[in-house]
């Protein structure tokens, strides 16, 4: 009789320089490991807030909450129609903020969606804290390729109130966001030992580098301005980034990808040409990755704050005539109505993104029933950083209950960042200022 290998689910290897790494989840592990269908989350930003129109100007239609009820449903906005088709797999959320989004300057409201940090506080040794997103990262990344995927359309971080992207790592530094999807693509699916060390090679030229600099730095530590002090933090943390991508990596390296179909991505997509096809494209990089588990961690930053970056322009080049920033900033019926069609065409993107999770098939279910998507914003409208614009999408395998305008008064975007956690089976007992969990007719197991 031919025994079944079957290995123990603590099964660990010793690496050569004698650290103990745990193996990837492989099939001779057992049904009880290999069936423990993934939990994902993908944080999507936009800037700016949504369009919620003024009740004067008649067109309350167009909103992007919810204004109207039939049959005890919420009915769509305009803005928001096309997700009719998801009704039962999403919700809105209403009356979320961030108790210091007030007290901070409104336009570091990108920096604290994802951390809920303090930031008006100068007395801080670190600017900002840990993302949601790379809670989750911390928690599934031994049982994937990558740690986490950041993303944004402009790349790299920005810099300080105007940042490039919406993921801070466990020490509060951000983390510089990827915006090519021809590079993104190579970096998920093209891995091979040759390009590994090459990269590795890089690495550990680049970190030569820094050491000699930074051994030169100690005696001028004392007079390198802030400014400069946060230029090479953050590029320490960019440098910790790719290490621990190529550590993940290397771990994997032997087994297999799932086979997959990647003819309709459109590598050469980018930001300066088609927005639509940009980020479909970019949607369609984190299904993939998601289906092929190599990350359960992905965070987007679809747009920048106060008019920064490209994105600014997408309205335009949709025949809108003004820019983003400008938009928010409308008072005037028709300037609002313009707006939110440029939150409709936002809401086709993500249409897009649902049928691709929808479509890719899970051991339970498909991907999207197994991935928390949280979509949203920092502000209302023109920089108001109360009653967030929430959507959370997916997990029904997770214990979301959807169809629902979900609102209870002022209730903390943190305890419902703990709710996705103790969702995903993250049982964290806190997370930034969160006292509770939150919205248990949406999050029925927390």
């Amino acid at each position: 009789m031919i025994q079944t290998l079957k290995l123990d689910r603590r099964a660990f290897l010793k690496g050569t320089a004698g650290a103990t790494l745990a193996l990837p989840v492989l099939e001779v592990m057992g049904k009880e490991v290999t069936e423990n269908t993934p939990r994902r989350f993908c944080a999507l930003y936009t800037a700016n807030g949504m369009s919620l129109p003024h009740a004067k100007h008649g067109i309350d239609e167009w909103s992007w909450f919810p204004r109207a009820e039939k049959d005890g449903k919420f009915v769509f906005g305009k803005s928001t129609e096309a997700f009719e088709p998801f009704r039962n797999q999403l919700s809105f959320m209403g009356g979320l903020y961030h108790p210091n989004g007030p007290k901070s300057d409104p336009h570091v409201c990108s920096d604290m969606w994802l951390t809920g940090a303090p930031l008006q506080d100068p007395k801080r040794d670190v600017y900002n804290s840990v993302a949601l997103d790379q809670i989750v990262a911390k928690h599934t990344k031994q049982f994937c390729r990558q740690p986490s995927l950041v993303m944004s359309v402009d790349a790299g971080v920005g810099f300080l109130s105007r940042t490039g992207t919406i993921s801070y790592s466990l020490t509060g530094k951000p983390i510089p966001a990827e915006n090519n999807p021809r590079q993104i693509f190579n970096r998920l699916f093209r891995a091979d030992r040759t390009s590994m060390e090459t990269q590795r090679k890089k690495l550990q030229n680049r970190i030569k580098l820094v050491d000699a600099v930074l051994e030169q730095a100690k005696s001028l530590n004392q007079k390198l301005g802030k400014s400069d002090r946060e230029k090479m933090d953050q590029y320490l943390t960019s440098l910790s980034e790719v290490e621990e991508r190529l550590v993940a990596s290397e771990k994997w390296i032997d087994i297999p990808l799932k086979k997959q179909d990647h003819s309709h991505l459109n590598l050469d997509a980018h930001s300066e040409s088609d927005p639509s096809e940009y980020y479909r494209t970019m949607f369609d990089l984190i299904a993939l990755a998601f289906d092929a588990d190599i990350t359960r961690s992905i965070a987007f930053m679809l747009n920048r704050e106060d008019g920064m970056g490209i994105s600014d322009t997408f309205p335009i080049k949709l025949g809108i005539n003004h820019t983003h920033h400008n938009l928010s900033h409308a008072q005037d019926k028709d300037g609002q109505l313009n707006f939110a069609k440029y939150d409709h065409f936002l809401t086709k993107q993500l249409v897009h993104f649902f049928k691709r999770l929808q479509g890719y098939k899970d051991n339970l279910g498909n991907v999207l029933d197994n991935t928390i998507v949280l979509y949203g914003s920092g502000a209302s409208t023109t920089h108001l950083p109360e009653n967030l614009p929430t959507l959370v999408a997916g997990g029904a395998n997770m214990g979301l209950n959807h169809g629902q305008y979900w609102r209870n008064g002022k209730t903390k975007m943190s305890n419902v960042f703990l709710s996705i956690l103790h969702s995903m089976g993250i049982e964290e007992n806190i997370f930034a200022d969160s006292t509770k969990t939150a919205a248990g007719e949406i999050f029925t197991k927390v």
